[in-house]
């Protein structure tokens, strides 16, 4: 694995290390999740790599039938080790979700921009932010909140579980195959935005009802 991406890792790393211990509740909950989110591509490009040169496949195979699976997985156990051991709180697990979606969109962004230096541009990191970074945040924080079903309900267990994450792979892949498209990619650049636009309005409404019930009471 080039050290480029240790060097990025430690960049970003250290200095919300740094600030972690200035906060406390729900901020430093997020911030931790978001680092846990770093740490999780750093570990999902080696176990890449790893595959990548075991079965000697091109980038493209590997972006469309191995890395959605594993950075899905990788991406996903965080939450659902908090969801099963401490709170399967959706106002804490959705959030949490996301963090570390973001997280790992932050560091295999860097990483793609120093492979790719000369040729980025404002454009490139509009896309990257607005689609690759939305993109790991929406399957990470869809199988959050499908954790807090599925931890009420035993018998949904392990086959509620594999559903989420075969719907997060699904989405991903389809993600990559989109954007890698010639006639296409513009379709998968906007996947992510359509996505995010609805589910946020119908978070968002959902509290202003549970809100209203509230104070009624």
């Amino acid at each position: 694995m080039d050290n480029m991406i240790y060097i990025l890792f430690i960049c970003i790393m250290v200095p919300l290390l740094m600030m972690l211990p200035l906060l406390k509740g729900q901020s430093r909950l997020l911030l931790g999740y978001m680092m846990v989110g770093i740490f999780a591509c750093l570990f999902a490009a080696e176990v890449n790599g790893l595959i990548r040169y075991s079965i000697d496949r091109d980038i493209y195979y590997i972006t469309t039938n191995i890395t959605p699976v594993t950075e899905e997985i990788i991406k996903a156990l965080p939450i659902l080790y908090f969801a099963f051991i401490f709170s399967d709180d959706k106002e804490k697990l959705i959030p949490m979700s996301f963090a570390v979606g973001v997280g790992f969109a932050v560091l295999e962004n860097m990483v793609i921009l120093t492979q790719n230096i000369e040729n980025v541009s404002i454009f490139w990191a509009l896309i990257r932010g607005f689609a690759s970074g939305l993109m790991h945040g929406i399957c990470t924080s869809c199988v959050g909140y499908g954790t807090t079903f599925v931890r009420k309900k035993r018998k949904l267990f392990i086959c509620g579980t594999f559903a989420l994450l075969a719907m997060a792979i699904t989405y991903h892949a389809s993600f990559n195959i989109l954007v890698q498209s010639a006639q296409y990619k513009y379709l998968g650049f906007v996947l992510p935005l359509i996505t995010y636009v609805p589910v946020v309005l119908f978070l968002f409404s959902g509290k202003k009802i549970l809100f209203k019930k509230e104070a009624e009471a």
